[in-house]
């Protein structure tokens, strides 16, 4: 599969410093920052800072350097915001089955309270 990466979308802009962020993890890999929306307590986005559109895309394409850096992030966020101890949820979306909204990978930390089910089924 071909990825098209474009570099006008908001994370990518972010990473260029187009785009103000509330930074809580910054790595020569990744950038992590608070979600606008969030959807508990602790909601932190760790995006890599190469131009990859998903997880598959990136597990693929990247360097084994990027792969473990971004995947180190995500656990140094998790410790930061304190969510191991009670659990956290980490959800990637991709494409539109996915519910991407913004095409750059990107990792949402979600923890702080009890966040429930994620998929009920359909009926």
């Amino acid at each position: 599969m071909s990825f098209q990466y474009d570099d006008q979308n908001i994370f990518a802009k972010i990473l260029r410093g187009e785009i103000p962020n509330n930074t809580v993890y910054e790595s020569e890999h990744a950038l992590a920052f608070r979600d606008l929306y969030p959807q508990a307590p602790t909601h932190v986005l760790v995006i890599p800072k190469g131009p990859y559109v998903s997880l598959d895309h990136f597990t693929q394409d990247a360097s084994d350097v990027e792969i473990a850096g971004f995947m180190r992030a995500i656990g140094e966020v998790c410790k930061l915001e304190g969510v191991s101890a009670d659990g956290f949820r980490a959800i990637s979306n991709a494409g539109t089955n996915g519910v991407q909204e913004v095409p750059h990978l990107h990792v949402h930390i979600l923890g702080g309270r009890p966040l429930g089910r994620m998929l009920a089924k359909e009926s």
